[in-house]
């Protein structure tokens, strides 16, 4: 499920994702300021059904890049969303994580997405 909110100044998604270790659900909720021209992308989920700190960035040439400052299992790391390679039916997106303050990146989930043709 995916629908506009706030007059189209955000939107928000449900997800249901099957993983090796079990289904989970998860939404995302996406809100654009129109003073600062960002967007920040808000996460939560049936495992730990809280909000994570929200991503913030933006689109420049049709690419998306969004960053939060975070604990990932016990550890303060930089996060990273890419949104890229984005046409009016699809999509790649990735999720990379940083432990030197952005010199280097793991990347440790990638999506192709294919928008539904209701």
């Amino acid at each position: 499920m995916h629908r506009k909110i706030l007059g189209e100044l955000g939107n928000i998604s449900e997800h249901l994702l099957d993983r090796a270790s079990g289904r989970m659900l998860a939404v995302s909720v996406r809100l654009f300021d129109p003073k600062s021209q960002q967007w920040s992308i808000h996460w939560a989920d049936s495992v730990r059904g809280t909000l994570d700190t929200p991503m913030i960035g933006g689109f420049t040439q049709g690419r998306g890049e969004f960053y939060a400052q975070e604990v990932f299992e016990g550890r303060h790391i930089l996060s990273r969303f890419i949104w890229s390679d984005i046409t009016p039916t699809s999509c790649h997106w990735e999720q990379a994580f940083s432990a030197d303050g952005g010199k280097t990146w793991e990347t440790n989930w990638i999506w192709e997405l294919t928008r539904s043709q209701e």
